[in-house]
């Protein structure tokens, strides 16, 4: 047998092993090879963190909500998330307001002034159960409980904003907090304080990206009744005394009396509200405020015009824009990967603010079945706008 030969025989030996045997350090180790593969796939610039890629349901929401302060917060009969022992009054009479607040088991918190707004009520300390009884007693007073709403995910630094510029919008965004270096933005809420959260920090991010200057108010706060009817009633009565014209809310919860009679309040001020449908998917029922009248809602598509599957569906759809695929950044100052109707909302916002509510309307390009639907509304719009930034 030639030398040659018993090369290549021993080589077929070696290459016969198993991987792990082949190659052995003297300690009888394995050398680490170079990693050819992580320049690849990670490059050198920020990685998107895709933890908002996955939508949560308001239901899912509510139940890590409740996890998370199971003493301040509780749910009502159909399953809302509410602040517990806090209901929301305004009796029909000041003889029912004597009444009221001498049911066992009432007691005045404070007397609520949404100030600007012209809406005022009673928050009271009282168990849940007792609405019913509250609502026989005074049948033309109005009764609620203090509901929770939810992103469908600040501060308030008060310095004011930079001057606007001739190619800058000012656009109103209720959410929570935004991150402190975003700018221009007017931060409202939580009593001068910080508290930045990746929420309202992408959707901020968008809306700056586009060209918008933003008031912003935080909504939540990092407080266990962050979302409540009187935090997010507040923030509206902020953004109208600011002088916002178009806000994005991307905020979802059920119907409100209250929140209702604030909203309509807003609008009469002459605020328009854009708001998401929300990820419940097609059988949920009309989540608000997007299902009030006179409100903005907007649904989401993916990258090939297609609705989202959580999306919500039903006769307030007005509009569908980019819901999947986007980009931005959260509190951090990390990439996020996004998708949601949360996140289509404010380009709508934004495209109202630029060209007005009927010119967008009129450039809607329709999806769906012919003319108006339950799934796309008019159209799809904001095709041209840019949905990921790096």
């Amino acid at each position: 047998m030639t030398k040659l030969r018993l090369f290549f025989l021993g080589l077929a030996a070696v290459l016969a092993l198993p991987v792990h045997a082949q190659l052995r350090l003297p300690g009888g180790g394995i050398p680490r090879l170079p990693d050819i593969v992580r320049p690849v796939t990670q490059p050198l610039i920020q990685p998107l963190r895709e933890r908002v890629e996955q939508v949560l349901t308001l239901p899912q929401q509510a139940t890590a909500l409740l996890q998370r302060y199971p003493r301040e917060l509780t749910r009502d009969p159909d399953g809302h998330p509410m602040v517990r022992a806090e209901l929301l009054a305004l009796p029909s009479s000041a003889a029912a307001r004597e009444r009221l607040l001498g049911t066992p088991g009432v007691a005045l918190i404070e007397e609520t002034e949404v100030e600007g707004l012209d809406v005022h009520w009673l928050l009271l300390r009282a168990d849940a159960s007792l609405l019913p009884r509250l609502r026989e007693l005074d049948p033309q007073g109005q009764y609620d409980y203090q509901h929770i709403y939810l992103g469908s995910g600040s501060g308030a630094d008060r310095a004011a904003a930079p001057a606007a510029s001739k190619d800058k919008l000012r656009i109103g965004l209720l959410d929570s907090g935004v991150a402190a270096d975003l700018k221009p933005v007017t931060r409202g809420g939580c009593d001068g304080k910080l508290h930045a959260a990746d929420h309202g920090t992408a959707i901020a991010s968008l809306l700056i990206n586009q060209g918008a200057e933003l008031l912003a108010a935080d909504a939540y706060c990092d407080a266990p009744d962050g979302g409540s009817v009187q935090r997010v009633a507040q923030g509206l009565a902020w953004l109208a005394r600011q002088g916002a014209r178009v806000v994005n809310v991307s905020l979802v919860g059920p119907p409100n009396v209250f929140l209702q009679r604030t909203v309509e309040a807003a609008q009469a001020h002459g605020l328009l509200i854009v708001a998401a449908v929300g990820n419940d998917g097609p059988a949920a029922p009309p989540l608000y405020p997007a299902a009030w009248p006179g409100v903005v809602a907007v649904t989401g598509v993916d990258a090939r015009n297609r609705v989202l599957a959580e999306a919500g569906r039903g006769p307030h759809v007005m509009f569908a824009a980019r819901g999947a695929g986007i980009c931005t950044r959260g509190a951090d100052g990390g990439m996020l990967k996004l998708r949601g109707t949360s996140f289509a909302a404010p380009l709508v916002a934004y495209l109202i603010a630029r060209d007005g509510l009927d010119r967008v309307r009129a450039n809607a390009i329709d999806l769906g079945d012919p003319g108006r639907d339950d799934v796309y509304g008019f159209g799809l719009v904001g095709r041209e706008l840019t949905v990921c930034f790096n």
